[in-house]
């Protein structure tokens, strides 16, 4: 079964409420909002800190029903997703998607996200942060340009894949952002807690490894070494070009064979990833400059930072015929480039979430303003909701990651609470969030269990908690 190809189209009962197939859901007449999560001896792992305040923010929120998605969503990762284990003294964190049993970096990364500000309150919590920082510089150092790896040596269902699989390995779509996620997570729990000892020499070769591929896949000195064809009906799923993609005129930024979605780039330069790049890659040179090892790492992931940052001045943006000054979400370094955004995470829309864009800039609100717009061939209105889809699950189908990312990246209220009624509008009654779900008929919906998904929407609710409380009085 392909990664996010699961379309839910069956009866569903959880919690009291019935789903039935794609002809609408309806509410029994007795709603309690009876929690979906797992009984707790069921549950992959507990914090005393994530219950905590799940309780201490569903008293502030004054709507039923969206109290009772923020209790299914915010530990849906925890309750359903991690294996969490020791080995020889070392924490090890698996991390697994949701309805498919793999880890993705990118994914395990933002699954754990919104708990980050917890781990000083629980020990049990910091520890699976450990694990999950050890496993992820595992996972490099086997491979850095898979996108999804197995807990062990299992083998997958793409080993037919023509490129260089290993047992280990679930899926190998090379994509920038899937190494950014790990140095995003190393990083930000350092600073949190300032703990270094996952910084040890595994991480250090990881990172290594990491700056390694980026100047690999600027690809001044030819092609470089990864190449990925696969045989499909679905052309998004392989790459042009015997594998290696469409052409490129080498210009400093990094190509990325396939986007965070995991389809294939078009113009191989994809903008939001190399903007991550330059964030994460100055991070890391923070992190090695502040313990005093790798000067030599250090300084040439500082280089290669400020090389990638003066090429997106130059490649990423152009003056849209509507919107001003905008930027491009692919390019090619020759002068062409296209003009979408994909829902999927490091989007354009989540640049400033990603801290790559100052969210008040007029390149970023002129970006914005077209993306959020029917100028965008990927944002849909419908009855149910607006938002923004991609060429992954096809048109009309939004993701309701973009109407969460929407709102994380608004300061104005109105549109906030837009967004959350959109939410609250479109889960079908099960109180999770989905993959997709079609404009018109939110009960026609994709992936039934997508944890990154409903965790994002976790983080959104608390994001509001601390931010601008009354919001959550007034739905």
């Amino acid at each position: 079964m392909h990664r996010r190809n699961f379309l839910k189209n069956s009866i569903l009962f959880t919690g009291g409420l019935s789903l039935i197939g794609t002809k609408g859901f309806s509410l029994t007449n007795e709603v309690k909002y009876i929690s979906n999560r797992p009984p707790a001896a069921e549950r992959k792992f507990v914090s005393p800190a994530v219950d905590a305040i799940i309780a201490k923010v569903k008293k502030s929120i004054a709507n039923k029903e969206l109290a009772w998605m923020f209790e299914n969503c915010f530990p849906n990762t925890l309750d359903t997703t991690v294996t969490y284990s020791e080995k020889d003294g070392r924490p090890d964190s698996f991390v697994i998607t949701g309805d498919i049993h793999a880890m993705w970096l990118r994914d395990s990364t933002a699954q754990v996200w919104p708990y980050l500000p917890l781990v000083n309150d629980d020990r049990k919590l910091k520890d699976l942060f450990q694990g999950l920082i050890n496993r992820q510089s595992k996972c490099i150092n086997i491979d850095p340009y898979a996108n999804a790896f197995n807990k062990g040596a299992d083998g997958s269902h793409w080993e037919s894949d023509q490129t260089e699989m290993k047992p280990e390995l679930h899926e190998r779509k090379w994509e920038i952002d899937s190494l950014c996620y790990a140095i995003r997570l190393a990083y930000h729990y350092w600073k949190k807690t300032n703990d270094t000892t996952c910084f040890d020499r595994a991480w250090v070769e990881a990172m290594k490894s990491v700056v390694r591929t980026f100047k690999e896949q600027q690809r001044k000195e030819g092609k470089g070494t990864y190449s990925f064809l696969r045989t499909t009906s679905k052309p998004t799923d392989s790459q042009p070009g015997n594998g290696y993609g469409n052409p490129i005129n080498p210009v400093g930024l990094i190509v990325s064979s396939f986007r965070p979605s995991d389809d294939a780039t078009i113009f191989p330069f994809l903008i939001p990833s190399n903007y991550f790049a330059v964030v994460s890659l100055k991070q890391l040179t923070e992190i090695l400059n502040s313990l005093g090892i790798e000067k030599e790492l250090s300084a040439s992931a500082l280089l290669l930072a400020e090389e990638v940052e003066e090429a997106l001045q130059k490649y990423a943006s152009t003056d849209h015929l509507t919107y001003g000054k905008t930027l491009a979400f692919e390019a090619d370094g020759f002068g062409n480039q296209l003009f979408m955004d994909d829902a999927n995470i490091p989007s354009l829309l989540s640049l400033p979430y990603l801290g790559a864009v100052d969210q008040d800039s007029k390149l970023y609100q002129n970006t914005r303003k077209f993306i959020l717009s029917k100028n965008n061939p990927w944002f849909f209105e419908g009855k149910a909701a607006e938002g923004i889809g991609g060429p992954h699950v096809g048109v009309d189908m939004i993701w309701p990651m973009s109407i969460i990312m929407r709102a994380m990246t608004s300061d104005n209220d109105e549109e906030i609470l837009k967004c959350l009624k959109m939410l609250m509008n479109t889960h079908a009654g099960t109180g999770f969030m989905h993959e997709t779900f079609h404009k018109n008929k939110p009960e026609h919906f994709t992936r039934s269990w997508f944890a990154w998904a409903n965790t994002l929407f976790g983080e959104l609710i608390l994001k509001i908690y601390n931010e601008k409380p009354e919001l959550l009085k007034l739905i």
